[in-house]
């Protein structure tokens, strides 16, 4: 019997991408959302949020408790069974997997196996969490929605399901995770004021000292503190943002080479072509070719399912 899950009451204004409904332990569905508020029905099972895509701040409040956070790709949000959700929004577009699982996680009998006590396996309401074996164990799964079905799929999922499930339990419950203690942060509308000028500069030459000054700060206290917020340093996010740009350009239209460098802000081809190896391991006509075919990749033209696997 499929799982009963409550995506589309409660992500009504979202666009449903795709979705599987029919395992008995596991939903998924992949959406695309809008800045906006959301509805906030009690959720009927656990909720687990990927971030793929976009990114924003995420404000929201559950049993009480209220959380704002910036929300970058790979980040994830959990949602426990009953909770009382009365706020949730999103400042920008977002892409996002949602993984939907059974309100008691494994089975009862499973966890007396295991020595388990029921009455610690609920759940936190944890938000903007950077966990890699998450992101490792559920990504794969967006993959499996958007093609053909395979019948080792069900033996695939509920594998994948399983070592979820025993990572949340191992790390997730109310009585195992505490939010982080706080420490002097960058607020999070300053850094999204700063992720903004990013975005609207990524074909000028970006200077520190600017970057700096839109999150009102010296630009050494700036680089610290994006940092923590980000992971990465500012240079790097600012390349890795111009190589993500990069990547859908050349998936998705036929400008040369030399155009696709200077419109990235990486200021001649040659420039583009070194850093976009360092971080891909392809030159950028190699990475072309991979996403639409030899043909394709010498009249600059992709379909719209090559965009869509190479972007």
């Amino acid at each position: 019997m499929p799982l009963p899950t409550h995506g589309d009451e409660k992500y009504r204004n979202s666009e449903k991408l795709a979705e599987a409904k029919d395992w008995p332990l596991l939903g998924i569905e992949h959406r695309k959302f809008e800045a906006g508020r959301q509805a906030t029905p009690v959720p009927i099972c656990n909720e687990l949020v990927l971030l793929l895509s976009g990114g924003g701040i995420v404000n929201r409040t559950g049993n009480g408790e209220s959380q704002q956070s910036l929300a970058r790709p790979g980040m994830t949000y959990l949602v426990p069974v009953g909770t009382q959700e009365s706020h949730l929004e999103l400042s920008d577009r977002m892409e996002c997997l949602h993984l939907y699982l059974p309100p008691t996680l494994i089975d009862q009998s499973a966890l007396a196996d295991f020595d388990v006590d029921p009455a610690k396996v609920e759940i936190a309401y944890a938000d903007a969490l950077a966990d890699q074996v998450i992101f490792q164990i559920c990504s794969p799964l967006r993959d499996l929605l958007h093609r053909p079905r395979q019948p080792t799929d069900a033996l695939f999922v509920e594998g994948l399901q399983t070592a979820l499930a025993a990572h949340l339990l191992g790390h997730y419950t109310i009585d195992r995770w505490r939010p982080p203690e706080k420490s002097p942060a960058l607020a999070p509308r300053r850094l999204q004021r700063v992720l903004d000028y990013i975005e609207a500069s990524l074909g000028t030459d970006i200077r520190l000292d600017e970057l700096a000054a839109h999150a009102c700060l010296s630009p050494f206290h700036f680089c610290r503190l994006f940092r923590e917020a980000t992971g990465l340093s500012p240079h790097r996010y600012v390349t890795d943002r111009r190589v993500q740009a990069a990547r859908h350009a050349l998936a998705c239209n036929s400008a040369s080479l030399v155009d696709i460098a200077l419109e990235f802000g990486f200021g001649s081809q040659a420039n583009f072509t070194r850093v976009f190896r360092k971080a891909t391991n392809l030159t950028p006509g190699q990475y072309r070719e991979l996403c639409c075919g030899p043909a394709q990749a010498r009249g600059g033209g992709c379909s719209p399912e090559q965009r869509r696997d190479c972007t």
